[in-house]
């Protein structure tokens, strides 16, 4: 484990009346994860886990951890989630808490590159939309709401890292297991809508997203991301701009009060506290834009090879997935059991989930659904019978509508993106 830094920084000041070094930005924040860190965490972002404002925020001292964050459920508002970092906030939810044909809002991942804003007054937050456009707009969500359209749907949304940890050689970055991904019921309006409002001109060939997050390093001058997407792609039916998640409000982590949802591509590309949206006439370079973020190499390369930052290319579309959400890893269960989950392919449909209880010998179709929208996940099921007790696993591979299925394994890549191979699930049978 790397050496801790338990200094205050240049935001620190030492009370006369206590001697007790206190920090502005809330000082430090111990992850309950267990896994043993202590980093600097921003008050915005201490204020969004307990789930309130903290009054006497001035007050509190350098490696203070708040009470309510001493238990499993350390994220006010999600319940059960694994806390991978602090700095930014990023958790992931367990395959077996993600049952629900549609992901509650306290099921649903958090994936965090800067510091929330402090303030996410829905009454007073407005969206910009500019660049290339014949009528560049300053709009409100109740402009929103009363300009265009506004429509629900459920779309999913994957992080690109979603299986990172299963990477050998290791890969940087968040050490994802299964669980950055969700399938929430969202409303707002199409970003089609609105960019045609304002009139995309005939040079545009990519939006950049912008938000209001802070970078992790304090520097106002810098963004902590600001991806964007080809005009083709953001000219779609299913792509919004979010408002409310399941019916209410936005999570504060999860971007309220405004936010991009882009199913079936990275969700990076989904920002969140957006506040403007910019149509250029190159691909957008800002944070995560470049250099190897959120690309893989053109090419297969062996596990541990150094690649050339020019060999990189943009993932687009998310490949064909599945997840088996019950029974739960290391499950006990009878004689005859029903195993059930999910499968999405990015822009695609999934024509087929079939599972393996014989380590890939002989393979099951099960029951799919239809989504229930364009852009939603599917949902499977299967009734499994055991012919004598014992240590089973379950394999759960999906194939999607251009005849792409899951692998075993995959090609590895230097930051572990699309990792797609098959779910297993062990169960002892008795």
């Amino acid at each position: 484990m790397a050496e801790i830094d338990q200094k205050t920084d240049a935001h620190s000041v030492t009370t006369e009346e206590t001697g007790i070094a206190r920090s502005e930005d809330a000082g430090q924040v111990q992850s309950p994860s267990r896994r043993g860190f202590l980093t600097r965490t921003g008050l915005a972002t201490v204020a969004a886990m307990v789930g309130t404002s903290i009054p006497f925020s001035k007050n509190l001292p350098i490696g203070f951890v708040p009470a309510a964050m001493a238990g499993e459920n350390v994220l006010a508002g999600k319940d059960g989630l694994t806390l991978l970092n602090d700095r930014p906030v990023n958790a992931e939810t367990p395959p077996h808490l993600l049952d629900d044909a549609i992901t509650p809002t306290n099921r649903h991942f958090v994936r965090n590159n800067g510091i929330p804003p402090e303030e996410m007054d829905a009454g007073s937050w407005t969206l910009t939309i500019d660049g290339f456009v014949d009528k560049p707009m300053t709009l409100t969500i109740a402009d929103l709401k009363e300009k265009f359209e506004v429509v629900t749907k459920a779309l999913t949304l994957e992080c690109g890292g979603n299986g990172r940890s299963a990477f050998d050689p290791p890969a940087k970055g968040n050490q994802w297991t299964l669980g950055a991904i969700a399938c929430s019921e969202w409303t707002g309006v199409r970003l089609k809508d609105v960019l045609e409002a304002a009139g995309v001109q005939s040079n545009v060939v990519y939006t950049a997203h912008y938000s209001a997050d802070s970078h992790l390093s304090g520097d106002p001058a810098k963004l902590p991301i600001s991806r964007g997407m080809p005009i083709a792609k953001a000219m779609t039916d299913e792509i919004l701009i979010a408002f409310e998640m399941n019916g209410a409000e936005l999570h504060p982590l999860n971007g309220a009060p405004l936010r991009l949802v882009v199913p079936g591509w990275p969700a990076s590309t989904a920002q969140k506290w957006l506040n403007r949206i910019e149509l250029r006439d190159v691909v957008h370079d800002g944070p995560k834009m470049t250099g190897k973020a959120y690309r893989v190499p053109n090419r297969p390369v062996a596990p541990g090879e150094k690649v050339a930052k020019e060999d990189f290319v943009i993932i687009e579309r998310m490949p064909v997935k599945s997840l088996v959400t019950f029974p739960a890893n290391g499950a006990e269960v009878g004689m005859e059991t029903e195993v059930r989950g999910h499968a999405w392919s990015g822009d695609r449909t999934v024509e087929k989930l079939e599972i393996s209880t014989d380590f890939g010998t002989t393979w099951q179709t099960a029951e799919l659904d239809a989504p229930v929208n364009s852009g939603a996940w599917h949902n499977w099921r299967a009734n499994v019978k055991f012919n004598q007790a014992g240590y089973y696993e379950v394999w759960a591979r999906a194939t999607d509508s251009n005849g792409d299925a899951q692998p075993f394994a995959i090609n590895w890549n230097p930051k572990g993106y699309l990792n797609n191979t098959m779910h297993r699930v062990g169960l002892r049978v008795s």
